[in-house]
């Protein structure tokens, strides 16, 4: 019995190379999507809440393989508690591979959804905007850069 050390783990740089290999699988596993689906940041005015909430429960119902990550904010933008809530949001649109911006009328006035496109860009995630019915009413706000793509709700998970 016994064996004569050999194996390749007695080396300072195996056991490194195998917590690397480790923290990688661990990351990925993170930035993945859980059990199939694709876990979306959707931003929108509070006061769209309403026809957000339908148009969720419609995904729902078609069998949609998207989860809804939102926390909507009715905290003014400039209050003491601003800061906090911009480091919740940029901890959960972290956790995200993409951005979904709902356009309505309300959006231009929000500054919390300008913000949150602002911080997806900077973390590097995707942004999409999408909008209720067959056409966008009213057109994109001035501040919604012109490279994000812009289309129907209805077609959401065909752009995911």
């Amino acid at each position: 019995m016994g064996g004569d050390g050999g194996g390749g783990w007695s080396t300072l740089g195996d056991i490194r190379a195998l917590e690397q290999k480790a923290k990688e699988a661990l990351q990925k596993a993170k930035e993945a999507p859980q059990d199939g689906n694709r876990n979306v940041f959707i931003s929108f005015a509070t006061e769209d809440m309403n026809e957000v909430n339908l148009l969720r429960g419609q995904a729902k119902n078609d069998k949609s393989d998207i989860e809804f990550n939102d926390h909507s904010v009715r905290e003014p933008y400039n209050s003491e508690r601003a800061e906090y809530i911009k480091r919740k949001i940029a901890e959960r649109i972290q956790r995200t591979s993409t951005t979904v911006v709902y356009l309505s009328a309300n959006t231009a006035q929000s500054q919390w959804v300008k913000w949150e496109v602002d911080k997806s860009r900077e973390l590097g995630k995707r942004v999409i905007a999408v909008h209720s019915g067959a056409n966008l009413q009213g057109g994109k706000p001035a501040w919604l850069p012109k490279d994000i793509k812009v289309v129907p709700w209805s077609k959401l998970s065909d752009e995911l």
